[in-house]
């Protein structure tokens, strides 16, 4: 008897715990009605801008480097000691004149000798014509002392020419360097004796991106500066390299610069100027609502309260601007603040547009009576 009333008024606390919880859902279920969703995420508040084509002046800075208009170091021709050196320290010397000179004692002996040889050949190539004319000796005699004159002389040249390979001469008029040898020197055809650089016409190589190439014409005239220098100078595209780098992806260019040169030292770093043609209908937006992603890059285009991504190509940009070569077009409206707490296809309610307020919307009025 006592098991049935204990059994009986377990069940009765259940009854009452089931009936407390199911109150306690419905309760809960109309607060969450009337509070609209209390655990749902509020919609999201952003400015935003209005896109619109501005023109776009495209221009680059690339480096580039001074050369002399014709630039050689001086080697000797032949091996020997130096015995002479004719020119100063960065003098400017003329086409031919003779800077070092070399011990050719030996060569000028051995050229007396020849001279002594050719001397005696002829009086024997004399003596075989007389004969010849009387018949004394054969023709084949007299043109082996012919041949005798020849060699002679060929050697003599021969000899004379590497005297004058001894003398080391200017191979241009231009501006001496540092002398790299002293009197006494053995040297050899691999030493560097000085170096010689044309400076009155001065020239400038310069790197182009590939992206750039087809908008640089020979003949375009471009700008540059140096360091230690306020001046801006111009210079002429007179040629490019054959083809492209392939690590950099760029093309070397040669430029002659125009007017006085006056400050320019050859290997010094220039800073050159490139101006391409404006582009008009360009479209430019802050780089704040631009998004990297693993590939690509993206922006929030706003439409109808919702922000959807859109892939987009990037090009000139600077500080604060870049340009997007694709992806955009005039009119759109893409977002600028709340970018990294949105999500694709989100809800959004906008704040400001082209920097001036929004006025928030108005919630619409409820007009439904309620059925009776």
């Amino acid at each position: 008897m006592i098991f049935r009333f204990y059994g009986l008024g377990l069940f009765v606390a259940c009854l009452l715990f089931l009936s407390c919880s199911s109150s306690d859902r419905k309760k809960a279920a109309e607060q969450q009605q009337k509070g609209g969703g209390g655990s749902q995420r509020p919609t999201a508040r952003a400015e935003a801008i209005t896109i619109s084509t501005t023109t776009l002046m495209d221009n680059i800075e690339v480096p580039g480097t001074i050369v002399a208009n014709e630039a050689t170091e001086i080697h000797p021709e032949v091996a020997g000691r130096i015995t002479g050196i004719y020119f100063t320290e960065g003098a400017f010397v003329n086409k031919g004149a003779t800077l070092f000179k070399l011990n050719d004692a030996d060569l000028q002996a051995q050229l007396r000798k020849l001279q002594v040889q050719e001397k005696i050949a002829r009086q024997n190539e004399n003596r075989s014509e007389e004969l010849l004319k009387i018949g004394g000796i054969s023709r084949q005699d007299y043109e082996t002392t012919q041949l005798q004159v020849s060699n002679t002389s060929a050697d003599i040249s021969i000899t004379k020419a590497d005297i004058a390979k001894t003398v080391v001469r200017a191979p241009f008029s231009g501006k001496l360097g540092l002398r790299l040898v002293s009197v006494g020197a053995y040297v050899s055809p691999t030493t560097i004796l000085t170096t010689i650089s044309q400076v009155g016409q001065m020239k400038i190589d310069f790197t182009v991106p590939e992206k750039y190439i087809s908008q640089i014409k020979k003949g375009q005239f471009i700008n540059f500066t140096v360091e230690g220098n306020n001046r801006t100078y111009a210079a002429r595209v007179s040629a490019t390299e054959s083809n492209i780098t392939e690590n950099t992806r760029t093309l070397q260019m040669r430029a002659i610069v125009q007017g006085e040169s006056t400050g320019l030292t050859p290997g010094a770093f220039a800073k050159v100027r490139l101006a391409f043609q404006p582009d008009v209908n360009a479209i430019v937006i802050p780089t704040q609502a631009v998004i990297p992603q693993a590939r690509g890059k993206k922006v929030y285009v706003y439409n109808n309260g919702i922000a959807r991504f859109v892939d987009v190509t990037t090009g000139i940009r600077d500080s604060a601007t870049v340009e997007v070569t694709s992806g955009l077009k005039a009119g759109d409206t893409i977002l600028l603040t709340g970018l990294l707490s949105l999500k694709p296809d989100a809800k959004v309610i906008l704040s400001k547009v082209d920097g001036k307020p929004v006025a928030p919307q108005k919630p619409t009025a409820d007009t439904t009576k309620p059925v009776k």
